[in-house]
């Protein structure tokens, strides 16, 4: 039986909805690492704040807690290339770099998520849909112009924060080659975030990067649970959306982080940008209008 169809706005509607919210983590990351703490803490903690979440909402809704033994493979490969490889680096790059820039950088994955997607057979080549990626590169080129960095040494951070985005591609285009297995977009996060913090515990412990919850709670703590809630949430809708749209039109989410990401950095850490950086959004919106869902039929 062959999916419904679904508006092409409403796809849109959701992509922003997710954006948004996606682009709101990134000034938390930045606070979040403001006094020292390091990567492989603070993924623990917002995996086990996650599990949480997912955990008490799927009771609430009716739903299975349950973890199929044979999907653990799949829980822990979600786990990897959505949390701990990409955090692992972002929380690093966010200790030396701008938020904005780190929102500029999420602008990314499209970028690999396309090419990816040809050589994985899950899209095809299109002349408009490259025009929109190529356009919302072409934004990202002038909004990371080397005046945007208050440092010049911070561009040897840069690699590191593109560990990210490539990992979010690579896991985008597996969920929608292969599906999830026959789970529920929020069952695979709930799975992913428990086998996550499974094995980021005795990594953070081994590292010496746990960090001790009792203690004085500040504006990295809050942070990080307001960062972990919002990452379950955004995170389910994006995995869901991947699995109906495709993943190089859900890797468009990534414009819209950039975009809310430097709002929010604005707002909240009170960076402050040129009238570069509004026109770069703009082209990265074009970007994102002309790259539009496909159709993807399934068998239920």
């Amino acid at each position: 039986m062959a999916l419904p169809k679904v508006p092409p706005v409403y796809w849109i509607f959701v992509l922003l909805a997710i954006g948004t919210g996606w682009g709101l983590t990134q000034p938390l990351a930045k606070i979040a690492v403001s006094e020292g703490y390091e990567p492989l803490g603070l993924i623990f903690w917002q995996l086990v704040i996650g599990a949480a979440f997912l955990f008490v909402l799927r009771l609430v809704t009716g739903k299975s807690v349950a973890l199929p033994r044979n999907k653990l493979w799949f829980f822990t490969l979600i786990a990897c290339l959505g949390t701990i490889i990409p955090n692992s680096f972002s929380y690093r790059a966010a200790a030396e770099l701008p938020s904005g820039v780190m929102s500029i950088v999420i602008s990314l994955v499209p970028m690999f998520a396309f090419p990816i997607a040809l050589l994985m057979g899950t899209d095809r080549f299109n002349w408009l849909r490259l025009g929109g990626l190529v356009a919302g590169l072409i934004g990202v080129i002038i909004l990371a112009e080397p005046e945007a960095l208050p440092d010049p040494a911070m561009v040897a951070f840069l690699p590191i924060a593109v560990v990210g985005p490539l990992c979010y591609a690579f896991e985008g285009n597996v969920v929608s080659k292969w599906g999830m297995h026959g789970l529920g977009a929020g069952h695979v996060l709930y799975g992913a975030s428990v086998v996550g913090a499974v094995l980021a515990l005795p990594l953070a412990l081994a590292s010496g990067q746990f960090i001790d919850p009792r203690t004085e709670w500040n504006a990295p703590e809050y942070a990080l649970v307001l960062s972990s809630v919002i990452h379950a949430c955004v995170y389910t809708a994006y995995v869901w959306l991947v699995s109906r749209a495709g993943a190089v039109f859900a890797a468009q989410v990534s414009y819209v982080v950039t975009g809310s990401g430097v709002l929010w950095a604005m707002l909240l850490l009170k960076e402050q940008y040129s009238l570069w950086v509004w026109a770069a959004l703009g082209l990265i919106l074009v970007g994102m209008t002309l790259v539009r869902p496909r159709i993807q039929a399934e068998t239920a």
